[in-house]
């Protein structure tokens, strides 16, 4: 059995959102039960050099429509990172998904080269090579250190909260 471009990113950028939005949840609960302002979850940030807990969401959306649209040679939408709220950030997570589900599995198909800036110098790699060590790995990052933040400030949420269900 062969896997696709598509098969390899697509499904695993929605479940990874799907988990998230599942962690984001916990986290509403979690500010609720302990009368924390939901801003100050949304606004933390692991170290003062890193992006907060949105604009770790943002960029995991960046990366994941990003990867769509230069793998299927399809049109990126722009959404303005303007998110300050859960409910802003589950829209997000859901107009991501709705764009990555949207992309037809046939524009996947075929080999197609990428070019994309590292450290403002452009860099050409095949899509495959694109996919399996820049997109994926950046996406998980962000996603992780969305995760890591809501831990480190008390949400009770696990492994298998980031994993999610089988």
């Amino acid at each position: 059995m062969s896997l696709s471009i598509h098969d390899v990113s697509v499904p695993v950028f929605v479940r990874a959102f799907g988990n998230l939005s599942a962690i984001l949840d916990k986290a509403v609960e979690h500010a609720k039960a302990n009368g924390l302002d939901e801003a100050e979850l949304v606004n933390a940030r692991l170290a003062p050099d890193m992006l907060t807990l949105a604009g770790q969401i943002q960029r995991a959306s960046d990366s994941a429509k990003g990867a769509g649209a230069r793998l299927s040679a399809g049109d990126n939408p722009s959404f303005p990172d303007t998110e300050a709220t859960f409910p802003e950030l589950q829209a997000r997570i859901t107009k991501t998904i709705d764009y990555l589900n949207g992309l037809p599995t046939a524009a996947f198909d075929g080999a197609r080269d990428v070019t994309i800036p590292i450290r403002r110098q452009p860099v050409t790699m095949s899509g495959q090579a694109y996919l399996l060590t820049f997109a994926l790995p950046n996406f998980f990052f962000h996603v992780t250190t969305a995760y890591d933040i809501l831990r480190h400030k008390g949400v009770g949420v696990g492994k298998m909260d980031y994993l999610g269900n089988f």
